[in-house]
């Protein structure tokens, strides 16, 4: 009983974070942009930088959210503009991480936040966190599954991203960057790389079984729960690619 009162505000968290990036997360490798979700959540995390380094966390919601919607903006021009639109949205990433590293190189804390941004110890998720969050992705998935399905052309294209950005605007202050990259595309990339289940489905009872999994060792071994959703996230995606998946 102590337990589930400690781990519920995280637990609640873990299934709303892998039902709502798995939606995305097979669209995405449908469309065979892998890092947009990365690059997008990395501008975004600027904008938490700006926050945190400069204006003692003030705005840090808004700023995420400018940022983040000026990254998706970026990738949606880029994808109808550049050729080689992995490269771009690859310097976009590597934009965002270097900015992140000059803007809290003068604060004491800067590598400190700079590994907070990257991924967070969402054990220590607050009730009212989950609560916003839940009401966020609730609008997202409608958004997501009755909007998004009739809509065409550029008008896709946005609906698509700036609902992905709204996503990352939450998802990064909540879990960390490199945690909604995982969770977009690890359970996306096992589910589509079988027949047998739905995807949907099986994005999201495999994206909860091993982030929940993550959570109770980080729990009782006192690890990063960031981190250890990560690992064991990406390490399903390397043995499920090596030793289970036959390619036809």
């Amino acid at each position: 009983m102590q337990l589930i009162e400690i781990l519920w505000p995280a637990l609640v968290l873990v299934i709303l974070l892998v039902f709502i990036h798995s939606v995305f997360g097979l669209e995405i490798i449908n469309r065979g942009v892998i890092f947009t979700d990365l690059a997008i959540g990395q501008v975004a995390a600027v904008g938490m930088a700006i926050s945190i380094g400069f204006l003692e966390g003030e705005y840090q919601q808004i700023l995420t959210l400018v940022f983040a919607l000026l990254g998706a903006l970026l990738i949606t021009y880029a994808t109808r503009k550049v050729e080689h639109i992995e490269a771009f949205i690859g310097m976009l990433y590597a934009l965002g991480a270097s900015s992140i590293m000059l803007l809290l190189a003068s604060s004491p804390q800067g590598a400190e936040l700079f590994q907070k941004l990257s991924a967070t110890d969402i054990l220590f998720t607050s009730p009212d966190e989950v609560y916003s969050a839940a009401l966020l992705y609730v609008c997202v998935a409608l958004v997501m599954f009755i909007v998004y399905p009739k809509t065409t052309g550029l008008t896709r294209e946005l609906t698509f991203f700036s609902m992905l950005a709204l996503t990352v605007t939450s998802s990064v202050q909540l879990a960390g960057v490199f945690v909604v990259f995982v969770l977009l595309v690890a359970p996306a990339f096992i589910a589509l790389s079988q027949k047998r289940f739905t995807p949907l489905y099986l994005a999201w009872a495999s994206g909860l079984f091993l982030s929940v999994l993550a959570l109770v060792v980080s729990y009782y071994f006192d690890l990063p729960t960031g981190y250890s959703i990560i690992f064991f996230q990406s390490i399903s995606v390397v043995i499920f690619s090596l030793f289970v998946y036959k390619r036809v």
